[in-house]
């Protein structure tokens, strides 16, 4: 009797939700309600996203080449005597008038020979990188959510298997001893139905603490900070339908985000190179400015006005121009070879999640049979050892192999479906 109670205040401490006494709420999830709270909460996506609207910015901050640059000026300046001249330090010395004056300036770049153009394609194909930015990293919360999610059904459906095999081996403790008492038993029985009950205890112990830690990492994901416990809907895997793996391999090369990223990386990288070297080439711009004196030393007029065009031609400058180009063309270069590693990786990655995902579905017919002969072996193990016809270290080894077959059943479901979503991570099938 005290060990039934023992065991009756072991499950309710260990209980499928908490270890906490107060009343405890669970959230009910979906995968899919899973998926969209992660998206929308995470942190990381509100970086990328943020990323992405700053990229924004800096193309436009390029594209402000384009347009005139017009500025107002408002000047004053007095002299100790008429018409002074500055000298020293310059070639020149202009003349310097008391005066009191206001104008307008306009600059515009007529041609800088593709500069600017390039340089405003690079920031347009950066800012498309920080979008695939974004979408990689959706991608990625998806698939860890999805991953969490399935490892916390794996965890509790873990758990019920450890519950129901310390009900069933604190049962037969309760019946061996009972037989022990009465000399129909050996001690050496009622001591393996001990380590058996024990075993067992400990099985549910670690199996209810996987459950805390499962709820954890999906409540960090899904922003609950911890606070909720989650009541899981069920899922069954269903029997798989892999495509061809070439086809998986073309879809993820065109379609993974990543990848996609790198790739106006690279083109950005490409452009800017382009736009370094036109640094070399002369730039043609016009210039103008109008205003009023209305303050002035007799010898000016009341108003002015002027315009004029200005080329300017780069002959020397230490190299500076040219080791910029070098120095963009060494980087495209090395933005290439990145690319050409990571296809090289998602190809690996895509055989490697196909074959994972045809395994899984294998195991999991296989478990299923297993599970089957064990709850068979069990039952005549069980017949056996009450008609006193085997010992209990077959009876043992047989509930063994049931109870390993149960979590494997239970682990190869859970196993398939994270599998499946994993190769659609992998494939590009998630954007």
């Amino acid at each position: 009797m005290t060990s039934r109670i023992l065991f009756l205040a072991l499950v309710c401490w260990y209980g499928p939700r908490s270890q906490s006494a107060e009343p405890i709420h669970p959230l009910s999830l979906t995968i899919q309600e899973a998926e969209e709270m992660a998206l929308k909460s995470h942190p990381k996506i509100s970086v990328t996203a943020l990323q992405a609207l700053a990229s924004r910015e800096t193309a436009k901050e390029v594209r402000a080449a384009y347009f005139p640059t017009i500025s107002g000026n408002v000047t004053a300046a007095g002299t100790t005597d008429d018409n002074t001249r500055l000298a020293a330090g310059m070639l020149n010395n202009p003349s310097v008038f008391e005066r009191a004056a206001l104008g307008i300036t306009v600059s515009q770049i007529i041609t800088d020979f593709g500069r600017t153009a390039n340089l405003a394609a690079s920031a347009r194909l950066n800012t498309k990188a920080a979008d695939e930015q974004t979408a990689a990293t959706r991608a990625q919360i998806k698939l860890q959510t999805d991953l969490a999610f399935l490892a916390d059904l794996q965890s509790m459906a873990l758990q019920r298997v450890a519950i129901e095999t310390v009900r069933s081996r604190q049962r037969f403790f309760d019946q061996v001893s009972a037989l022990a008492s009465n000399q129909l038993r050996s001690e050496l029985d009622l001591s393996f139905a001990k380590v058996s009950l024990n075993e067992g205890k400990l099985l549910l112990s670690k199996a209810s603490n996987d459950v805390l830690a499962a709820d954890a990492r999906l409540a960090a994901l899904v922003g609950t900070n911890g606070r909720d416990r989650f009541e899981l809907k069920e899922i069954q895997a269903q029997a798989p339908n892999v495509p061809n793996v070439e086809g998986l391999i073309a879809s993820a090369l065109k379609n993974r985000p990543d990848l996609l990223q790198m790739r106006f990386q690279r083109d950005a990288a490409a452009r800017f190179a382009h736009a370094e070297k036109a640094l070399s080439y002369p730039v043609i711009s016009a210039l103008g400015g109008v205003g009023l004196i209305p303050i002035h030393d007799s010898r000016m007029q009341d108003q002015y006005a002027a315009a004029g065009v200005n080329l300017n031609l780069p002959f020397f400058n230490g190299g500076l121009y040219h080791s910029r180009q070098r120095e963009a063309e060494f980087k495209l270069a090395a933005f290439s070879e990145n690319l050409r590693d990571a296809e090289n990786s998602v190809i690996r990655d895509v055989r490697i999640a196909w074959l994972a995902a045809n395994n899984a579905a294998e195991r999991k017919t296989i478990s299923q049979e297993l599970l089957s002969n064990a709850t068979k072996s069990f039952a005549l193990a069980q017949a056996r050892y009450n008609a006193g016809s085997s010992s209990i270290v077959e009876l043992g080894q047989a509930e063994l192999n049931r109870i390993s077959a149960e979590i494997a059943v239970s682990s190869a479901n859970y196993e398939l479906l994270a599998q499946q979503s994993l190769l659609s991570y992998q494939s590009g099938a998630w954007r």
